[in-house]
């Protein structure tokens, strides 16, 4: 099973078909994809309560939901996606029943599409921080209906799946899977909505994104020929000046960006090269196929480091945390408290109030 092609299930003649099984090779989706739930959960769970209830409350009151969503997008990722995926693999038919199965592929593609639209806010955002900096009174109120756009639109566009998917049920060998098998009366039909998915989970967003990009790269080209030209200096509102908070958050949510398209590139490009010539998966190696599945929910993973590497805030907070952990498990901690001076390391950061930018 192969919950992110939108797993299909044309039944050739049963006397053909071997039911598949747990081989070494989705063994080893199963331990990397174990490996990299372990540490998405701790890293995003750490950069939402950082976010939340930490250091990052600092950050700038419209940017605050933006990582929240991004955080939330990637736990629901971590929390529905991989452990699905790796079940599966493990009990490689399917024992969850119908409505089960119709609502995790629902969950599946609802934070595959919440995150991918997260990404294409946080980017709508940092073009209008850039193209447009004194608008930023009204970015918290934007970003708000933009997010909420988002969320609704991905819970609109995964609804089919609690109509396609079912537990489907081979009374010959004794084999159920949960599939798509007898929802589409042509072939044709299933390609056309895999490929209606693939346009709304890569390809509109990576089109937004990099148009936005491209518009403030070109802005900041221009400002800095005018800056040469001298004319900047003949301007007291200072409005065309980018503060170098505003262009360190936005070197953050480009690199997010980026990893997004680098881990998702490859496996969304195998799956084109499936719907349109399934006998591709007598070709490739199996190993490819996991080995790309798992290379994709890997960007789950980079999403905090991206945000912790840019964000001195987010060290602080989970420095502070290693820091009481240790002194909690240490039976001298009341002493080494009661006896140190000033505040504990990390409890200042002299960073946090230019991070955020706009």
């Amino acid at each position: 099973p192969d919950p992110l092609l939108h797993c299909r299930m044309s039944y050739p003649p049963l006397s053909d078909w071997d039911p598949p099984s747990f081989t070494r090779a989705a063994q080893f989706r199963v331990g990397a994809t174990l490996v990299l739930f372990l540490f998405a959960a701790c890293s995003n769970l750490a950069l939402l309560a950082s976010v939340w209830c930490g250091r990052g409350r600092r950050l700038a009151s419209h940017l605050r939901p933006l990582m929240l969503s991004l955080a939330s997008a990637d736990l629901m990722m971590t929390f529905v996606v991989m452990p699905l995926d790796a079940v599966w693999n493990v009990t490689v038919q399917w024992y969850g029943g119908d409505v089960l199965c119709k609502l995790l592929c629902f969950l599946k593609l609802f934070a595959m599409h919440a995150s991918a639209f997260i990404l294409v806010v946080i980017s709508l955002d940092r073009q209008h921080a850039i193209l447009h900096p004194l608008d930023a009174l009204c970015a918290h109120r934007r970003n708000r209906r933009m997010l909420l756009l988002a969320w609704g639109l991905s819970l609109l566009l995964a609804s089919p799946q609690l109509f396609i998917f079912q537990a489907v049920r081979v009374e010959a060998v004794d084999f159920t899977q949960c599939a798509t098998h007898g929802s589409f009366s042509r072939r044709w039909q299933e390609t056309l909505y895999n490929m209606f998915h693939f346009t709304s989970l890569y390809v509109i967003p990576l089109l937004v994104m990099s148009c936005c990009y491209s518009r403030i790269l070109l802005h900041i080209h221009q400002q800095h020929l005018r800056d040469k030209a001298g004319e900047s200096y003949l301007r007291r509102s200072g409005t065309d000046i980018i503060p170098k908070a505003r262009i360190k958050t936005l070197k953050m949510t480009v690199v997010i960006v980026l990893s997004f398209v680098v881990c998702w590139t490859p496996y969304y490009l195998l799956g084109i090269w499936y719907w349109f010539q399934p006998e591709m998966l007598h070709v490739t190696p199996e190993y490819v196929h996991h080995a790309l599945f798992v290379f994709g929910n890997l960007n789950t993973c980079c999403d905090p480091i991206i945000y912790g590497f840019y964000t001195p805030s987010f060290r602080a907070d989970l420095a502070a945390c290693c820091h009481r952990t240790s002194c909690d498990a240490s039976p001298r901690s009341l002493d080494q408290l009661s006896t140190r001076q000033g505040p504990p390391s990390g409890e200042s950061d002299p960073g946090t109030n230019n991070q955020g930018g706009d």
